[in-house]
């Protein structure tokens, strides 16, 4: 039986549902509610009370953060544990969130554990003894839960961070792609520059070249001897949209797929499908693929 109840705001459904089917796997005394932009989840927690709000950053409408600036003026929310996930890690957004009233921060793409051990953390006594009072076992933040099962991710070994696009523009990986015989290459003439794509997964960075992008998704070619992730698992597509400004796109792995029709090629395919709705990101996106059709 529910006894505490969660918010959980995201503009992208796929999201959304990541973040319930982890919570209703490992914390089954959490009702989940949830809600598509700040604007919506502020109606909700202005006629319920909620114990835990789990929030993206960028969304329209009203962004997390306006939205934890309102729940902190509010006194029954004063208190309540609020973790932002979002893409945007660098220090100034971290910095910002913890001067509004952040309890904790959790980077995109998320795995189940990462997920489960900021919600034990900010959580604490007040979920342990709920669990115990429904007959259910709490794991400790120390080894939070270590079982196998994983939903849509894999476990990996931890990479290397992402590089620059400025750094990455020299690495082999880029001219080697570049110069792949596959018939995709042959049919669309070589940019200059290359448009350099990190794409990142819960627990590993893949460097990448852009072959292909539209606002629906981006197909990506990244050299065969690195981490690569597996099917529906999360991913954030980070391009450069302009000199000093990125863009971080939210989505999933749609396919996987050999660049060349032999068993020892060197290359590999990755479609990365985009579930963002935030009409800035769209911008951001058209943007990119304006300047990518024109061949940088």
């Amino acid at each position: 039986m529910a006894v505490l109840k969660a918010l959980v705001v995201d503009d992208a459904s796929f999201v959304r549902d990541l973040v319930k089917r982890t919570v209703r796997q490992r914390f089954p005394v959490m009702e989940l509610t949830e809600a598509a932009n700040g604007k919506r989840a502020q109606s909700l927690m202005s006629r319920t009370t909620f114990d835990l709000v789990l929030c993206d950053w960028e969304m329209p409408e009203m962004t997390g953060l306006e939205l934890l600036q309102w729940m902190r003026e509010q006194p029954q929310y004063q208190k309540v544990p609020f973790i932002m996930i979002t893409s945007r890690g660098d220090k100034d957004h971290v910095i910002e969130a913890v001067k509004q009233g952040v309890s904790e921060y959790l980077g995109k793409p998320f795995s189940p554990e990462g997920l489960s051990k900021k919600i034990i953390k900010v959580m604490g006594k007040r979920l342990k003894e709920a669990m115990s009072r429904s007959g259910k076992l709490m794991a400790s933040p120390a080894d939070a839960f270590k079982e196998s099962a994983s939903l849509l991710t894999q476990k990996r070994e931890p990479a290397e961070p992402p590089k620059s696009p400025a750094v990455a523009a020299d690495n082999p990986l880029l001219r080697g792609a570049a110069s792949s015989p596959s018939p995709a290459n042959k049919a669309r003439p070589a940019k200059a520059p290359l448009s350099v794509a990190s794409v990142r997964f819960a627990e590993s960075t893949l460097r990448s070249v852009v072959k292909d992008i539209t606002l629906n998704e981006v197909r990506v070619i990244a050299k065969r001897d690195q981490d690569f992730p597996g099917i529906l698992d999360q991913a954030v597509v980070d391009i450069e949209v302009a000199e000093g400004q990125m863009a971080r796109l939210n989505g999933y792995v749609h396919q996987l797929q050999a660049v060349d029709k032999r068993q020892d090629t060197d290359f590999v395919s990755v479609v990365v499908r985009f579930v963002d709705e935030d009409p800035q990101k769209l911008e951001d996106l058209s943007r990119f693929i304006a300047r990518f059709r024109a061949g940088g």
